[in-house]
């Protein structure tokens, strides 16, 4: 399976941003490390910010150009519609469900089969959770220490399109996010603009 690889502090510190959501990321970021401190043109603004949304939810190139070209043919704006796609797969749920403390441990989960939709293993983190699908540990993960430590310790971590039950260790999609819900900092337009020159 393709995947996002590399040091993530470093990937943060050359896009000036907090990609990863680790609280030391940026620790050793200073002016000049970041793509974003040199004097861009349109065009290379546009693309830092594809290079930032894509390293938010770890997708390679040629997925996240589907996800575009899936949101352009959708009714609504373009760029939130390419956020919600986003933010509705698996493996992202299942970080912000608090499940696990990093994008790449969410992926690595699914794909070893811990986790379940509504009661079924699914091992794809692509996957696009629908509204009202519960997500959960299967019943042997939940043996798991490290699972459950880091469910119980961002338990206090809401998002208003996820309802929890901590009893169960499981969490639901209640609807679909508002772009002002999705707890990232990203210029959707200038996404959606770097895509539209290569048609």
């Amino acid at each position: 399976m393709a995947k996002m690889m590399g040091p993530r502090f470093k990937q943060c510190r050359r896009l000036g941003l907090n990609v990863c959501g680790h609280p030391k990321a940026m620790d050793r970021a200073t002016r000049g490390t970041s793509r974003a401190d040199k004097k861009l043109s349109p065009y290379g603004l546009q693309l830092l910010e594809k290079q930032r949304l894509r390293a938010y939810y770890g997708v390679l190139e040629r997925q996240f150009s589907n996800y575009v070209k899936k949101a352009m043919k959708s009714q609504g704006e373009t760029g939130t519609v390419l956020v919600q796609l986003l933010e509705c797969r698996l493996d992202n749920l299942v970080y912000r469900l608090g499940l696990a403390s990093s994008i790449r441990q969410a992926r690595q989960m699914v794909v070893h089969g811990h986790i379940l939709v509504n009661g079924n293993k699914v091992d794809r983190p692509s996957y696009g959770v629908s509204v009202g699908e519960k997500i959960s540990l299967r019943e042997k993960s939940k043996k798991n220490s490290m699972f459950i430590d880091s469910f119980q310790q961002n338990a206090n971590s809401q998002y208003s399109y996820l309802s929890k039950d901590l009893d169960d260790v499981s969490g639901t999609l209640t609807k679909i996010p508002e772009r002002n819900e999705v707890p990232i900092e990203i210029n959707d337009i200038l996404v959606v603009e770097y895509y539209s020159k290569l048609k």
